[in-house]
């Protein structure tokens, strides 16, 4: 014999227990939506922070790699600075030299001129002496000539 059972369900019943299913299917997918969202919440948090720690380690490197740059530009310039006023302390020194030499130069020019002017005057005098010798040799020798042709 077979014994078969039959369960009668009214239609109410089977609507209550699809509501009840589909009512309890919803608030596990409302949890698992909600628990989602604090996932990507919290995901979205830790990015920030990453993002927020990363830019201010960059800026931290960019202000450190500033202040560097800063630094060594305000020490090659102190630098420069020293060796053009080295540069120029030696400039005026050996400026100074030159005019003490070019004192010294125009010393030595004048005592050339004055000694010249003096050898001139002395020329002068010797050529004049020299005429008159020879003047005189010239009337000596016409004197000596006419007085031995003239016995």
């Amino acid at each position: 014999m077979s014994d078969t059972s039959t369960v009668t369900y009214s239609t109410a019943e089977i609507l209550k227990r699809i509501e009840d299913k589909i009512d309890s299917n919803q608030k596990e997918i409302r949890q698992e939506i909600k628990e989602i969202n604090q996932k990507i919440d919290s995901n979205h948090k830790e990015v920030n922070e990453k993002i927020d720690r990363n830019h201010k380690e960059v800026n931290e490197k960019i202000d450190s790699n500033h202040k560097e740059v800063n630094e060594k530009i305000d020490r090659n310039h102190k630098e420069i600075k020293e060796e053009i006023k080295e540069f120029q302390k030696d400039v005026d020194k050996r400026l100074n030299n030159l005019e003490v030499g070019q004192g010294t130069l125009t010393e030595k020019v004048e005592s050339i001129d004055t000694r010249l002017q003096n050898v001139e005057g002395t020329q002068k005098n010797q050529i004049w002496a020299l005429i008159v010798i020879v003047a005189g040799a010239i009337i000596t020798g016409g004197a000596k000539l006419f007085f031995t042709i003239n016995p």
